[in-house]
């Protein structure tokens, strides 16, 4: 029996950076073996899931739901003395890192920390500063020769450490940004086995989103949908983050802005108020930072939308969200897609009608 829980945290504690996702893959392809009709993927690395509808005809309607697969993480770059110095693969923020515990992905899998240096020997000037990722230190506790035996140049290093389940069903993990969305679509896609709809999904777990958008490209152009429907995490209310941000608990949150849809964003929101599911508006007027942003300008043009999940934390080891908003969202597409027809396709021209 489908456990979202069980589900997320699977995914939460695979490690799988960006270009690196397909241990993220290789689980999924498990998980939706009963869910979906067959696999499809890009040369990039991208899964894509499709559950044929019941259209008849030679046309068939396609709809793409992406959420990306990989992760932040760390490559090294230097070993000195038993030591490994890293760079960071995509959004890092060494603030947070200071001992956190690590693994790294060498010959063989190696538990590390992250050192700090004493406070009884900093300067007052390093006291008051956070130090940069190329100072950062990791230890994995072996003498030098056998460190240099079993990392090299360019291994991974991620992040270890368990999903925490929160009070309120709330949880925090690292990963949640965007495997938090993967669970998101599995949601959608258990629902719709109970559900009749007519157009074709194509659930797509994208690859390299966190450092360029590179998997929705590509798999956007395999795929060729007649909409699309991205999902990422936005901004959750907390100390220090407000201006519009969103509330865990509070549903998802529907974008609303040039990189989506107008047709796609009203029709969500009528379906979202039709089933009394909770939604956030999420206001961006320019780029969205997200999938959303490569599938919309794929090909001739794709109508697209976007659901996030509301998070604290992001890019932290420690990111912190609601679990029913997953279900909900999870919900609010499953419903969208079951009203898709062909008259939809006309609905989202944004060009006049020719009398």
């Amino acid at each position: 029996m489908y456990n979202p829980k069980e589900h997320l945290k699977r995914l939460v504690e695979t490690h799988a950076p960006s270009g690196y996702e397909a241990p993220v893959a290789e689980l999924l392809r498990e998980e939706w073996a009963e869910l979906v009709d067959e696999f499809e993927g890009d040369r990039l690395g991208s899964l894509i899931g499709v559950k044929r509808g019941a259209q008849a005809g030679a046309r068939r309607r396609k709809i793409m739901l992406a959420a990306h697969m990989d992760e932040i993480g760390l490559m090294v770059r230097q070993i000195e003395d038993g030591f490994l110095y890293a760079h960071r693969v995509s959004g890092i923020d060494s603030r947070v890192m200071l001992a956190q515990t690590v693994l790294v992905h060498g010959a063989r899998v190696l538990p590390g920390v992250i050192a700090t240096q004493p406070p009884h020997l900093q300067t007052a000037a390093d006291r008051v500063r956070y130090p940069p990722i190329d100072e950062l230190v990791v230890d994995v506790g072996l003498p030098a020769a056998e460190v240099e035996a079993l990392v090299s140049i360019g291994d991974l290093i991620t992040v270890d450490g368990p999903m925490l389940e929160l009070k309120g069903r709330k949880a925090a993990a690292k990963a949640m940004d965007d495997r938090a969305c993967i669970a998101v679509i599995t949601t959608c896609l258990q629902l719709l086995r109970g559900m009749r709809h007519r157009w074709d999904v194509y659930a797509a777990a994208t690859v390299q989103e966190e450092v360029g958008l590179r998997g929705a490209t590509t798999a956007a152009n395999h795929i060729e949908p007649d909409c699309a429907i991205a999902l990422d995490v936005g901004f959750a209310e907390q100390p220090g983050v407000s201006g519009g941000a969103g509330k865990l608990g509070g549903g998802p949150q529907l974008g609303i802005g040039a990189n989506f849809h107008p047709k796609m964003v009203e029709r969500l929101q009528a379906v979202a108020d039709y089933h009394d599911i909770r939604w956030q508006s999420d206001i961006m007027p320019g780029r969205s930072g997200t999938d959303a942003w490569a599938i919309q300008v794929s090909r001739e043009g794709v109508p697209t939308a976007l659901l996030s999940i509301p998070l604290r934390n992001m890019h932290s080891p420690v990111e912190t969200l609601d679990l029913k908003d997953i279900e909900r969202c999870g919900r609010l597409l499953a419903h969208f897609i079951c009203a898709l027809d062909e008259e939809f396709v006309g609905y989202l021209s944004l060009l006049p009608v020719e009398g």
